[in-house]
């Protein structure tokens, strides 16, 4: 099944056409955005722009030809899209690649039977075996033309502290001079996240929100039953991200709203009980997709609470239990839970992460 076609961000698309068009487009290109904005759909976009054979100079690739075909089919054979994966099992160096090569190929696999991106695992990384598939992939010869293109997703999960650091060096070096014949797009909703190895080699392109009609546009057009029936309480909690209205639709999206609201309630009450509660309900296996979306939910709430507490709008209705707090107390809780969503990503228990979490809130705010 076809990747939906790119919504917004026209803005961006016209300087990255030109760009293309001028052969001046950078090599290693850092798109930035919130959740479910459209920095992975643009990057597919970028490349459909370098690959088209029918374009006008500057300006939309023609959607048409056999390469922008391929490319909406995530089978153009120049394009890599190397996504975070769960750490591989093996032992031996050589089947790590093997099996991390497998886990992107299934992941694509999904993707293109499920065009609507979903956030990965709460446990999924970019590894040492993902670098090494990443710079054998780097040395290949263009197949059908005179680049390759690389998207990497999540590049704020690149892990640095691994033990072998031979080869996340060496994708450094490839990132400091890439080959000619090759385009790096790498995509974070933080640049802050990224590291700074990495973030100063690339060039970065910040895309806003979507307006309300382009959410609504998608709804009724690619967002399947989504799109059914009155999309407008969709479209207001999408608050401008396409991948936030998905989400919205979603009844995990809604019981990790659920979960953050029951948390939360239970940090500012105080109510140790309750938390404690919460705590035993958590499963080991939820480390890995509902306790992950639940932090989520948690630091998107804090971030809006700190943003309003600063005099700025924010993104979504600020609870309020959480108005009239210090600004510098809830970035500091907001940092608390990132933290902890880090360590979840390990073999942490996460009925421990959550109680020892909860009373840092609780003494924070």
């Amino acid at each position: 099944m076809p990747i939906h076609r790119l919504y917004g961000h026209h803005q961006a698309r016209r300087r990255l056409a030109q760009a293309v068009s001028e052969d001046r487009l950078p090599q290693v290109i850092l798109i930035v955005g919130s959740a479910g904005v459209g920095k992975q759909r643009l990057a597919l976009w970028l490349a459909q722009t370098i690959f088209c054979e029918d374009a006008d100079k500057g300006q939309e690739p023609c959607g048409a030809c056999r390469s922008c075909r391929l490319v909406m089919d995530v089978a153009h054979p120049d394009l890599h899209w190397i996504v975070p994966i769960p750490r591989p099992k093996a032992g031996d160096p050589d089947k790590q690649v093997a099996e991390a090569e497998e886990s992107i190929a299934q992941a694509v696999a999904n993707r293109r039977a499920e065009p609507l991106y979903r956030p990965p695992d709460g446990m999924a990384i970019h590894g040492v075996a993902s670098a090494r598939v990443m710079l054998k992939r780097a040395g290949l010869t263009p197949v059908e033309g005179r680049r390759k293109v690389f998207i990497i997703g999540e590049a704020d999960r690149l892990v640095p502290q691994e033990a072998n650091q031979e080869a996340a060096n060496a994708l450094l070096k490839v990132l400091e001079e890439p080959p000619e014949d090759t385009v790096f797009v790498l995509t974070t909703e933080d640049t802050n996240r990224i590291l700074p190895t990495i973030r100063s080699r690339a060039a970065p392109l910040r895309l806003g929100r979507l307006p309300d009609e382009e959410i609504a546009s998608f709804l009724q057009q690619d967002g399947g039953g989504a799109g059914a029936g009155d999309t407008a309480p969709l479209v207001r909690q999408a608050q401008g991200s396409i991948g936030q209205a998905v989400l919205a639709a979603d009844d995990g999206a809604a019981k990790a709203r659920a979960a953050a609201e029951a948390f939360l309630e239970a940090v500012l009450q105080p109510n140790a009980a309750t938390l404690y509660e919460l705590a035993l309900k958590q499963t080991p296996a939820q480390a890995r997709g509902d306790f992950t979306g639940m932090l989520d939910v948690v630091a998107e709430k804090l971030n809006d609470a700190a943003r309003e507490a600063l005099g700025h709008q924010a993104q979504a209705p600020v609870a309020k239990s959480l108005r009239g707090r210090e600004p510098e107390a809830l970035v500091k809780a907001a940092a608390a839970v990132r933290a902890t969503r880090q360590v979840a990503q390990g073999n942490v228990n996460p009925q421990l992460l959550i109680a020892s979490l909860g009373t840092l809130l609780a003494e924070t705010l």
